[in-house]
């Protein structure tokens, strides 16, 4: 099987090419609206909360914030990717062009994990100015990175291909994916939590990724590792279906 590099590249390029033209909304905005969280979260509340699970709180949300802006950056930025074609009517262009459906979701998905992948390095740069952060599994960090990024950016593709307005775009992220992540343990363990909404915050997903993803950098987790890794792989292959149905059978790939 041979890749058509030159299409993937001109497509990769191209997406990593708007970031620069939307510099404000793709970084700089996520960057100061993580940075005032760390103001008022970090700084207000963590003078009440010293410590959580043996961490500054300052030090603990610090995973949950960088997960906050990486899931909702890998979907706002794979779902416009992939919409705008379908608004412009350029998408029967690429339908057309000699790229296979994995090479297509490979341009785009791949585009919108890099920003978000460069984005939670701005994050977690930006943190540290802030409060003392330690990694003590810099690779366990790399791979959740990479695996949420990759995973909610195929997610975001979905979107935008369900999408058929501009405001459909924003639904998912700020409906759900947002109360999710908030719910999910970004500012608190929920081993704080009564034991009902311990059983009740174990069926948001976000959890699974929080949980690993603050393991990695000061090995406490509200779940197995090897359970949240699961999950996330979970969801990843799901993710990877749906995708390659939608391709298959062609729903809203040219509506």
């Amino acid at each position: 099987m041979t890749f058509n590099y030159f299409g993937i590249r001109a497509i990769y390029q191209f997406e990593m090419a708007r970031t620069k033209r939307t510099l404000m909304q793709s970084i700089i905005a996520p960057v100061i609206s993580t940075s005032l969280y760390f103001v008022v979260f970090g700084s207000a509340i963590g003078s009440r909360i010293t410590e959580m699970e043996g961490i500054s709180y300052g030090a603990f949300i610090v995973p949950g914030l960088i997960m906050l802006s990486l899931l909702t950056q890998s979907i706002s930025n794979a779902s416009f990717g992939i919409y705008f074609p379908k608004f412009s009517g350029t998408i029967y262009e690429l339908l057309s062009a000699p790229l296979s459906p994995f090479e297509i979701i490979l341009s785009y998905v791949g585009a919108a994990a890099t920003k978000s992948i460069i984005l939670g390095v701005i994050i977690l740069a930006t943190s540290a100015l802030f409060v003392p952060v330690k990694i003590d599994h810099p690779v366990w960090m790399l791979v959740y990175l990479l695996l949420t990024s990759v995973t909610f950016s195929l997610i975001g593709f979905i979107i935008g291909i369900w999408a058929d307005g501009f405001e459909k775009l924003q639904v998912v992220p700020l409906l759900i994916i947002t109360p999710l992540t908030f719910l999910g343990g970004s500012f608190y363990s929920i081993s704080v939590l009564p034991p009902f909404w311990q059983k009740v915050a174990l069926l948001n997903p976000v959890v699974y990724l929080i949980s690993g993803f603050r393991w990695s950098f000061y090995s406490v987790e509200d779940v197995s590792l090897w359970v949240s890794l699961g999950m996330t792989l979970a969801f990843l292959g799901i993710s990877i279906a749906t995708v390659f149905w939608i391709f298959k059978t062609g729903y809203r790939l040219k509506k």
